[in-house]
């Protein structure tokens, strides 16, 4: 059952891609020139600050949060908006495949951890299914060895993949065991956008521009979107679900995100263009998403076959 919610919470965020995009271009064709850095932190305020809003009363309904929802919560808020920062600046810095790729190095770097806090070796199945998942990724991003050449933005994209790992272990420390993933979820989607507004205001070309970004019904809806499917959906299931499997299996199981987008954008951009009046075109199917996207499958089968019971945390404990 968790490892079913986990893949429904990639399926969520896969959606965001393709609806990024579009509100990227319908902002970009309201207000030509401005740059791309402040549109990627003020879509940041507004999708999670929306997510926020809409968790309000389920997160008080038993109380408000514990201390330890409250922790837990700012520290998700702080590894995973760091994470996002550092990803869409190395964005403009390297080419999206190898940001792809290269996010995808938690997979390598959770199994380490595993080895270094329990003093054992990964099993066999872990190493393959690492393996298999890192071939894939590569595919399906089209990245080629001579691709991969260490520069600002594949530092950075290296980077955000850390402090998504730290996302992860958060998730899986005992000492928030009890913790309930709604209260948990408010505190982290209002964390971010508290952490994204400065940012956002600093950088914007004028205050003014915080509201014109969204000041039409087409941005309204397409953040509502990442609102509602992306970040309280998804986020929810993830913080629900993921303490009830290991971070390593879990870690596995996200990489399954660029599958769904791969599958979403062979029809959504004319969908969300139909709507909103503003998209670009269905792109088509082809043999590196087949392949890429089943060796990934597979990963994730073969860590699921007749699986063990759940193996002890190697996250940092009280």
């Amino acid at each position: 059952m968790p490892v079913f919610f986990l893949i429904l919470a990639c399926a969520l965020w896969g959606l965001s891609f393709p609806v990024v995009k579009v509100l990227h271009l319908e902002q970009t064709s309201r207000m030509p020139g401005v740059g791309s850095e402040f549109l990627a932190a003020w879509i940041q305020v507004a999708r999670f600050g929306m997510g926020a809003l809409i968790l309000v009363p389920f997160a008080w309904r038993r109380g408000g949060p514990t201390r330890l929802e409250l922790q837990q919560g700012l520290w998700l808020a702080l590894w995973g908006g760091l994470g996002m920062a550092l990803q869409a600046d190395g964005l403009a810095h390297t080419a999206a495949s190898t940001s792809a790729f290269l996010t995808q190095a938690y997979c390598v770097i959770l199994p380490l951890v595993a080895c270094l806090r329990l003093r054992r070796a990964p099993d066999g199945r872990t190493v393959v299914a690492t393996a298999l998942v890192m071939a894939g990724g590569a595919i399906l991003s089209g990245v080629r060895p001579g691709d991969l050449r260490i520069g600002r933005g594949e530092l950075e994209t290296l980077v955000a993949a850390l402090f998504f790992t730290m996302q992860i272990l958060t998730l899986e420390n005992p000492k928030y065991r009890e913790n309930r993933g709604t209260p948990v979820t408010f505190l982290m989607c209002a964390g971010i956008a508290v952490l994204f507004l400065p940012i956002s205001a600093l950088i914007a070309p004028e205050v003014g521009m915080l509201v014109t970004a969204g000041a039409s019904w087409a941005s309204f809806g397409l953040i509502a979107v990442l609102a509602v499917f992306c970040s309280v959906g998804a986020y929810l299931l993830m913080n629900v679900w993921q303490p009830k499997v290991s971070a390593t299996e879990a870690g596995l199981i996200y990489t399954t995100e660029p599958v769904f987008t791969a599958g979403y954008v062979l029809f959504l951009p004319a969908m969300i263009a139909a709507i909103c009046g503003t998209g670009y075109g269905n792109e088509s199917l082809t043999k590196a998403m087949v392949s890429g996207g089943g060796l990934i499958l597979t990963a994730n089968v073969l860590m699921q076959w007749k699986r063990k019971p759940h193996p002890p945390s190697i996250a940092p404990g009280p």
